[in-house]
């Protein structure tokens, strides 16, 4: 089947959330992770606010993990749907 006759498929959807929403949330956790693990060891989440989520930074740290994940379940999804 072809991408687009998939999305028609009743369970594309379910499927697709069922794949991009976890995968949005480890990406995330991830990221901070890397991005603030002194802060976050240190247990100074205010200086994890300020680097990550201040001042519109929010929308580039999650603009982009969003993106990445909808594709990522685009894709896991088109290709493992039941033909």
């Amino acid at each position: 089947m072809s991408f687009f006759n998939n999305l028609k498929h009743p369970d594309f959807w379910q499927n697709f959330l069922k794949v991009t929403i976890p995968f949005f949330v480890i990406v995330t956790i991830f990221s901070l992770a890397l991005n603030s693990w002194r802060d976050i060891f240190a247990g100074d989440f205010t200086k994890v606010a300020e680097t990550n989520f201040t001042d519109g930074k929010w929308q580039v740290f999650f603009g982009y993990k969003i993106v990445f994940s909808a594709l990522y379940g685009l894709y896991i999804t088109n290709k493992n749907i039941k033909k």
